[in-house]
């Protein structure tokens, strides 16, 4: 059987991991073993971070939601209570621009939210 030659593959391997370290300082971004390590914790820290975004964007419309209500003279957990037994369904990035951009809509959502629950 013929000997099969990877350095074809082996080099486009290593380009690619090189292309992704582009940018990094000194040797990351030229020697391949240290920019192979670099891209790989990279994109642990990418996985990661796209977890987090989630979570941070979340805690963020609680956040505006619960200084709108506070301006109304209740509390968040009382208006998302409200908003579920009135059969209001918009979720919190929705209720959260609305508290930050449209003042009006929002205080029909807690109007009508805080009569019907």
């Amino acid at each position: 059987m013929a000997r099969v030659s990877t350095s074809v593959a082996s080099k486009a391997r290593k380009n690619k991991v090189l292309k992704m370290a582009k940018g990094y300082r000194g040797g990351r971004s030229r020697l391949y073993k240290t920019a192979d390590e670099s891209v790989e914790h990279a994109l642990v820290h990418a996985y990661y971070g796209r977890k987090q975004r989630k979570r941070t964007f979340r805690a963020l419309w609680i956040a505006r939601i619960n200084a709108a209500t506070r301006q109304r003279n209740t509390s968040y957990s009382v208006f998302v209570n409200a908003l579920v037994k009135s059969n209001i369904r918009l979720n919190r990035k929705i209720l959260a621009d609305l508290a930050v951009q449209d003042e009006r809509a929002f205080s029909a959502v807690f109007d009508k939210a805080m009569v019907t629950g």
